[in-house]
């Protein structure tokens, strides 16, 4: 019942807790406080005066963009990382570098900080070279401090040793190391070997092609099918042109012999000149003379013998006949007419002959036409065969010329880049390089400041804990609150 009431008691208390509670407590426990305080405080300022000197070393790395950092790649041009301002990211990557193990390592084995470890010295013997230098790599880590500085492009490194001399020469050590490691993180090795294999291998190529080309030239008998083949193909189209319009002249020309046969067939090929009409004059003159004859043959006869005697009768008859006939002739003239060549017919004549000859040769130079064409159909059916494979070797000999250029001038780019980073030209320096620090740390002070922080936070503590673990009544309203009566009169404590 007793222990229910004090829990009650207890959890009222700390339900109503307040400032003049935690005065009354110090004033109670004043003692213990002080006595804690004291007693705490001078332990913290024994240890300060008996902490070893502690010297610390310091230098500052500056991250800049100074030489532009080549990204290797297959393009034509090389992409190159413009000066831009140093990103916090690339701040931060370059403490953690020179923060990494592989590097402190290196560090502790150049130092020889192994030797010196904090292991026990028991232990010493037992421990392998590996095992102390991860030891004192764990302990370099905890001494080395990395930390960029704000709004600047410094990265700041310091180390704290008991020797202001390994401090300095740890922190030298690191600097090398780290710019040796940065140069060999920040460059691909072998880029220039390789390149420069590649910019061979692709220089032997490229002469094999244009061997291709030569003997292709050689073997098929054209030095440019392509300009061979623009060439035929003009001479194609104008002897097509030229067979079209052979054609055509060959239609016109048959037309126009039809037109000239039918007009020929109309025309005779003779017309009459001339029309003269006149007498026989020999004739007649024969005639008259026979006529004459013939009377004087009579007169002779009948100047011997009867009109009746036949031989007289017989030359009457002829004379008769004579007359008659000479009568026919005077009514019959002779006719002579003159003729000569139509000269429409003949000029009709001439132009079908003419229109035949030119059809004859428009045939013959149809034929040719079209014996080319066939020909150099064929031909730019070859040309074209051998301007694919022509264009094929071309553009294998240009691929190979780009990329023999190309692989040449990454190589010396390479080359370039490898004789920067032989001579240490990189992108961190050591802004402020370590010096030998020759004042140690006034560590005793941070030492009693913490000190008296911390014994005055032990001793409340304690006293707020021995106070609560007191059962007794200290003040009337706790017997008031224990009994639930009121207190009629209180006592104080050895007549205080």
């Amino acid at each position: 019942m007793f222990e229910e009431r004090m829990n009650t008691q207890s959890d009222e208390g700390k339900q109503t807790f307040t400032l003049r509670d935690w005065l009354a407590i110090g004033f109670r426990q004043r003692r213990l406080i002080v006595n804690t305080f004291l007693g705490i405080f001078s332990i913290a300022i024994i240890i300060a005066f008996l902490l070893p000197k502690k010297y610390e070393a310091q230098m500052k790395i500056l991250v800049r963009h100074e030489r532009a950092e080549q990204v290797v790649s297959a393009d034509r041009e090389s992409s190159i990382q413009r000066s831009t301002e140093v990103s916090e990211e690339e701040l931060q990557s370059e403490a953690e570098l020179i923060r990494s193990r592989d590097l402190l390592g290196n560090v502790v084995v150049a130092c020889d900080l192994q030797a010196s470890g904090d292991g026990f010295p028991w232990n010493k013997k037992e421990e392998s070279e590996d095992q102390r230098i991860a030891r004192a790599v764990i302990k370099l880590e905890k001494d080395l401090t990395v930390q960029p500085i704000k709004l600047t492009n410094l990265i700041s490194v310091s180390y704290k040793s008991k020797d202001p001399q390994l401090a300095a020469k740890v922190l030298k050590s690191l600097a090398s190391l780290y710019l040796e490691k940065h140069l060999a993180m920040h460059r691909a090795p072998g880029q220039f070997e390789f390149f420069h294999q590649q910019a061979e291998d692709y220089r032997k190529a490229l002469a094999n092609a244009e061997e291709k080309l030569t003997k292709f030239g050689q073997e098929q008998g054209v030095v440019d099918p392509t300009l061979e083949k623009d060439i035929s193909v003009r001479k194609l189209a104008e002897f097509e042109a030229e067979a079209k319009s052979a054609h055509a002249t060959i239609a016109e020309s048959h037309q126009r012999i039809r037109t000239l046969e039918s007009q020929l067939a109309t025309l005779p090929d003779r017309q009459t000149t001339q029309v003269r009409t006149s007498d026989n004059p020999q004739l007649m003159q024969d005639m008259k003379s026979k006529l004459l004859e013939l009377e004087l043959k009579r007169t002779e006869l009948l100047s011997k013998f009867e009109p009746t005697y036949r031989p007289v009768q017989e030359v009457e008859e002829q004379i008769t006949q004579t007359k008659a006939a000479i009568a026919a002739a005077e009514k019959a003239p002779l006719r002579d007419e003159t003729t000569d060549r139509d000269p429409t017919y003949e000029a009709l004549r001439s132009e079908l002959a003419k229109a035949k000859a030119e059809l004859a040769a428009t045939e013959a130079g149809a034929a040719a036409a079209t014996t080319l064409v066939r020909s150099y159909r064929n031909e730019n059916e070859q040309l074209g065969r051998k301007e694919l494979l022509h264009q094929d070797m071309v553009r294998s000999a240009k691929a190979d010329e780009e990329n023999y250029m190309l692989y040449l001038r990454k190589a010396e780019e390479a080359r370039i880049s490898d004789a920067l980073d032989r001579q240490r030209f990189s992108n961190v320096v050591v802004a402020e390089p370590a010096a030998v620090p020759f004042t140690p740390q006034a560590r005793w002070v941070l030492v009693v400041v913490l000190g008296a922080l911390f014994a005055s936070l032990a001793s409340v503590v304690l006293a707020f804990v021995v106070d609560r673990g007191d059962p007794s009544f200290r003040t009337p309203e706790e017997v008031e609150s224990f009994l639930g009566a009121p207190v009629v009169a209180a006592f104080p404590k050895n007549g205080d």
